[in-house]
């Protein structure tokens, strides 16, 4: 079961990614042939991994949340910080860092998001996360005396809707 999970999985993001690229429906047969081949070398590769992870991975809970988050809060994060490194480009008025910041997330999947969200985020980058789940991320303007920030002065709201999401 976990393999035909994880084929099927492959094989439609592979087809949604290359859709328009040729006469058959919207895929040439070469694109198909190369997507089943592609899908099937994941789903062997990954059987064990969607064995354990199935039925929390497939959770439509966490689809509509991580939905909602990618919508919402995570556009309005960007948005915000894409208006602040401009600021910071224009005046040039930088103070970068290396900080870190310790979130409390106890799953793997939300240290990723909280991670991904941050790098995608302008301004920061992620760097790493260490075994007791702890974050280290590069700030382009660590304020005065917020070496060690907590993780809503960093990142706001993001690190409450990974763990909504993720845990």
């Amino acid at each position: 079961m976990a393999f035909v999970t994880s084929f099927l999985w492959s094989l439609i993001v592979y087809l949604l990614l290359t859709a328009g690229s040729g006469n058959i429906i919207a895929w040439s047969r070469e694109e198909l042939i190369a997507g089943f081949i592609i899908a099937a070398v994941i789903g062997y590769l990954t059987r064990n991994i969607m064995d354990e992870k199935l039925e929390y991975f497939f959770n439509p809970r966490r689809w509509v949340l991580f939905i909602v988050y990618a919508i919402g809060p995570f556009f309005f994060a960007m948005a915000k910080a894409n208006l602040d490194v401009a600021y910071r480009v224009i005046t040039g008025k930088i103070r970068p860092g290396i900080v870190k910041i310790s979130p409390g997330l106890t799953r793997d999947e939300s240290r990723t998001l909280l991670a991904n969200s941050i790098t995608l985020t302008p301004g920061t980058f992620t760097l790493e996360i260490d075994e007791e789940g702890n974050l280290y991320v590069h700030w382009i303007n660590v304020p005065p005396g917020k070496e060690k920030p907590t993780p809503e002065e960093l990142c706001g709201y993001l690190p409450k809707w990974a763990r909504r999401i993720a845990e």
